[in-house]
């Protein structure tokens, strides 16, 4: 959940985070909530959290869209798609506190759980995930006994980008870790200092120290992670 209660619009960069957002979110004390759906993001994006909004925000890894969403957001990449307003059956009071909503959320996502999964698209994100993205195609294809061809092929129709592309979107939020502990210098498999500083420059517009000093708190994933 985030809330702007101020009279003044908040300014914020977004940063990719290999993350689909399922946003219901409100712009004012009197106005309807609306819900859309966010796909993965590859820049960061500057935006404005109008005041007195209100949002209660799910965070999917993306193979839970294609699971439970039942969707494809190749069509999403760095934009977003408008849901019903009563999506999944919400009513204003599911939305009036985190803890309702959590709720709520539970129970649903909990009845959408598929009973089995294609083996080879779990064991994939198993691992992506467990090396923080540093794995090669070529590895990940090994391990799956799934081609690169096909793996890009799935990635692509259904995400709308290439595996490469998002492996280097999950070691830059890996990397975030670091910084918000600040750790200035690459912790992982960067080239160099140069390569992790433009990779850092890639995904959050500036350089990693200046990243880290986060002013006005303007990069919320990172205000996050550093109250961890």
């Amino acid at each position: 959940m985030f809330h702007n209660p101020t009279d003044i619009a908040k300014e914020v960069v977004v940063m990719p985070d290999g993350r689909v957002d399922l946003f219901f979110m409100r712009s004012g004390p009197n106005d309807p909530f609306h819900v859309f759906l966010i796909g993965l993001e590859t820049a960061p994006e500057q935006r404005e959290i109008p005041p007195g909004t209100i949002a209660y925000v799910i965070s999917f890894r993306p193979i839970a869209v294609e699971y439970i969403l039942k969707t494809s957001i190749a069509d999403l990449l760095n934009t977003a798609r408008v849901l019903p307003d009563n999506f999944w059956n919400f009513k204003a009071d599911h939305l009036k506190d985190l803890e309702t909503f959590t709720k709520k959320i539970v129970q649903i996502v909990t009845e959408l759980l598929p009973e089995t999964v294609d083996e080879r698209k779990r064991k994939l994100f198993d691992l992506i995930y467990s090396s923080n993205g540093e794995m090669s195609v070529k590895e990940l294809s090994e391990q799956t006994d799934w081609s690169s061809r096909q793996i890009n092929r799935y990635f692509n129709q259904q995400f709308g980008l290439s595996l490469k592309a998002y492996s280097t979107i999950l070691r830059f939020r890996a990397s975030l870790e670091h910084i918000a502990e600040g750790k200035l210098f690459p912790e992982l498999n960067f080239a160099d200092q140069t390569h992790f500083i433009k990779e850092i420059k890639k995904f959050s517009g500036v350089a990693p120290k200046e990243l880290s000093k986060n002013k006005n708190d303007r990069f919320i994933l990172l205000s996050v992670l550093k109250q961890k």
